[in-house]
């Protein structure tokens, strides 16, 4: 899958949070300070996990494709399984000799969403860095909620359970810096679907989302793509001494323009579940 460098989609922006945000480092042992203090980077500024980020986006999108057909999304158990481990060794035994052929059948047996997202078998097409305060905008603004828990029998406060938690505050701007590599016109289509989902304030972060904290808007605000068809060495040369001479933006999408491919490439993610789905009703009436 990456054994050949063919295409790269780099995204910018900012994400935004709309409420306050509780992304939690699990509970404190300080002697003072929050019992349950938000994650942090080294300099003690708060930050967002690329794996929260990403787990929130892939389950929205799962949800999204298990509506349309359950074979397209499986349920993250059963990726771990050693029903699955065992069938992925058989599949490597069988074509220990034939990677071309491996990856075909290994790409019959992943499923939508992780063709993209990743599986023990397979590695991720979708990088996130983690998203970190954007400079000169934080001062070290926390925020404290208290929180009780709840006897479930009497729906009452339970006895000697209060606690307290930190939140960073609404309007704290995250850098946000994506990578997507080798990827397919209708894999990158199921991501422009996820990514706005998030510029639409549709998927929250972290923890007391019932309570309405997590909400978050992000706004891209620059895109770069390269992509190169097979035997054009001299194009894929010219990108490499164009990235050694700090000439990237040569590669950098017009608004309107990136439009056109999100387009182009939700279209191409439209007509994929629709040969997918027509596949997998062959195969049952054809079993």
């Amino acid at each position: 899958m990456f054994d050949i460098f063919k295409n790269r989609l780099e995204l910018s922006g900012t994400l935004t949070t709309v409420t306050a945000l509780h992304i939690s480092q699990g509970r404190s042992t300080e002697p003072i300070g929050s019992d349950l203090p938000v994650v942090k980077d080294s300099l003690g500024q708060p930050l967002i996990p690329g794996a929260s980020f990403k787990g929130a986006m892939r389950s929205r999108l799962e949800s999204f494709l298990r509506g349309i057909d359950l074979s397209l999304a499986r349920d993250p158990a059963e990726l771990v399984s050693t029903h699955m481990s065992n069938q992925v060794k058989s599949l490597k035994e069988a074509h220990k000799n034939n990677d071309t052929d491996l990856t075909e059948a290994l790409n019959k047996l992943t499923d939508v969403a992780s063709s993209v997202f990743g599986t023990p078998w397979q590695a991720s097409k979708f990088q996130i860095r983690d998203l970190t305060i954007l400079p000169d905008t934080w001062f070290g603004q926390y925020q404290e909620r208290d929180g009780v828990s709840i006897e479930r029998d009497t729906e009452t406060a339970a006895k000697r359970k209060l606690y307290d938690f930190q939140v960073v505050p609404a309007g704290t701007p995250f850098e946000f810096r994506a990578v997507v590599e080798n990827a397919k016109d209708w894999e990158l289509g199921l991501l422009a679907i996820g990514l706005h989902q998030f510029e639409a304030e549709q998927i929250p972060l972290g923890g007391g989302r019932s309570r309405g904290l997590g909400v978050v808007k992000l706004d891209i605000t620059d895109a770069w793509w390269v992509d190169y068809p097979d035997e054009q060495p001299e194009e894929l040369l010219t990108y490499l001494q164009r990235l050694i001479n700090g000439e990237k933006d040569h590669y950098k999408l017009q608004p309107e323009t990136f439009n056109e491919y999100k387009q182009d490439w939700s279209k191409a993610l439209i007509d994929h579940l629709r040969e997918r789905i027509q596949s997998s009703t062959a195969d049952v009436v054809g079993g």
